[in-house]
């Protein structure tokens, strides 16, 4: 399994918009989506703040796998679910990371729609 290099953390930390674009069943990749993503630790995670009937996120449950693309990082990467363990560290992240921003978007991010939606993204 590949890891994400200290440079490409440290750049995710700070840029705050992604795009994001899954895999479909022919190899090709979906329109890239503009997302939020947050570090815990060595790993990345995301959400769909719309929820799992958002388009960008339904893609991902096909093929699991996809790219994110920001300023300086450029990466194939999996999907993984992640599990409810983690949803309290990833609301702290993104509620840390994104507190410029309205309460009522943070409120969104870390609310349970999108909870339930917390993917780990692995790079490959």
């Amino acid at each position: 399994m590949t890891a994400w290099t200290t440079d490409e953390l440290t750049r995710l930390d700070h840029e705050d918009e992604f795009e994001i674009s899954s895999r479909r069943s022919d190899g090709s990749l979906s329109s890239p989506r503009v997302i939020w993503a947050v570090r815990d630790g060595d790993a990345v995670y995301v959400r769909s703040v719309n929820g799992p009937t958002a388009i960008w996120y339904r893609g991902t449950r096909k093929q699991h796998e996809g790219h994110l693309s920001t300023d300086g990082v450029e990466r194939d990467v999996t999907f993984v679910d992640a599990g409810p363990d983690v949803n309290d560290r990833i609301d702290a992240a993104y509620r840390n990371k994104y507190r410029r921003y309205a309460a009522n978007i943070i409120d969104s991010i870390t609310g349970p729609q999108a909870s339930a939606t917390t993917m780990q993204l692995i790079p490959r």
